[in-house]
C-alpha cells in the first residue's frame, strides 16, 4: 500500500492570502501547503481519492496522477470539496462514472450542492456514482473500515483501508477522540491525523490531541496533516516523537 499526501494545509493553505507565512519559514518548500487531501494505492494499483480540495487540480497535476479509480469524502466543508468540479476530467475515456463514497450526512449536503456531478446535466453524463458507506465493504482490494467524529458542531468521517498485513488510517476535521475512532485505529499501521496548530481548537484537533489518539490507538507510524501557518515544518519535526513526522505536500509512504 501506499499514502500519497496531496496537501497538508488548513482551509486558508500555508500561506494564506497576502503572503502571511505566520511563523512559517517561507524558505522551506515544505511550509507551502494546499488544503487536505491524500490518495491511497493499493498494492494492485488501484488509486483512491479522499476528498475534492480546492486545489485538486493543482494538485493531481504536480503529482502526476492522471487517474483514480474511487472517490471518498470526509465531509462537505469547502476545502474538502469544493475542486469536485476537477474530476470532469478523470470521467473522460471511462465507461461509466466514478464510484464516489461517503457518510449519509455528506451524501446529502453534495447532491444538493452538485447534483450535476451525480445526475449529469445538459447532455453531460454523469461525474460520480454516489453512494453511502453502509453497505461498503471492500474497494481496490482493501478493506474499509469508517466512524465518525465530532468536528464541532458538525461531523467528519474517519477512514480506515487495509490490505493484506498493511493499514492506512485517515483521521481529519475532528475535535473529540471517540471510543469508535479509537477501536477503528486499533494498531494501525500509518495515521493520518488533524493537527491544526499547538492550541486547542472548538472543532479541530491541536497537536497534543493528535498524539493522544495515536497513542491511545497504537498507531504505528503517525503523519501529521491539516497545519496552520503556526507549525513550521522543521520545528514541529523537531519536536514529535521519532515515529511522528509532519506531513507536507507530495509527501509519498510505501509500506
Amino acid at each position: 500500500m501506499k499514502l500519497l499526501v496531496l496537501g497538508s494545509g488548513t482551509s486558508t493553505g500555508v500561506p494564506r492570502i497576502g503572503n502571511d507565512w505566520g511563523a512559517c519559514d517561507p524558505d522551506n518548500p515544505r511550509n507551502r501547503r494546499t488544503r487536505v487531501s491524500i490518495i491511497v494505492e493499493s498494492d494492485s494499483g488501484q488509486r483512491i481519492l479522499i476528498d475534492t480540495s480546492t486545489d485538486l487540480r493543482h494538485q493531481l497535476l504536480a503529482n502526476d496522477i492522471p487517474s483514480v479509480d474511487a472517490v471518498f469524502w470526509t465531509h462537505d466543508h469547502a476545502d474538502h470539496c469544493h475542486g469536485i468540479d476537477d474530476l470532469r476530467v478523470m470521467r473522460y475515456g471511462r465507461e461509466g462514472p466514478i464510484p464516489g463514497y461517503a457518510a449519509e450526512e455528506t451524501v446529502r449536503r453534495l447532491r444538493q450542492r452538485f447534483g450535476y456531478v451525480f445526475a449529469g446535466q445538459h447532455g453531460y453524463p454523469t461525474i460520480v456514482s454516489l453512494e453511502t458507506l453502509d453497505r461498503l465493504r471492500l474497494i481496490g482490494g482493501m478493506s474499509v473500515d469508517w466512524c465518525l467524529m465530532p468536528h464541532g458542531p458538525a461531523r467528519s468521517t474517519a477512514f480506515r483501508f487495509s490490505g493484506g498485513r498493511q493499514s492506512i488510517g485517515y483521521a481529519t476535521d475532528f475535535s473529540e477522540i471517540t471510543d469508535d475512532l479509537v477501536d477503528v485505529m486499533e494498531d494501525v499501521d500509518l495515521l493520518v491525523v488533524d493537527c491544526l496548530r499547538r492550541e486547542p481548537h472548538p472543532t479541530h484537533a491541536h497537536l497534543a490531541m493528535a498524539l493522544d489518539l495515536a497513542d491511545r490507538c497504537g498507531a504505528r507510524r503517525v503523519v501529521l496533516t491539516h497545519l496552520d501557518k503556526s507549525l513550521d515544518y522543521a520545528t514541529l519535526d523537531a519536536e514529535t516523537p521519532e515515529h511522528v513526522e509532519p506531513a507536507y505536500d507530495g509527501l509519498e509512504i510505501q509500506l
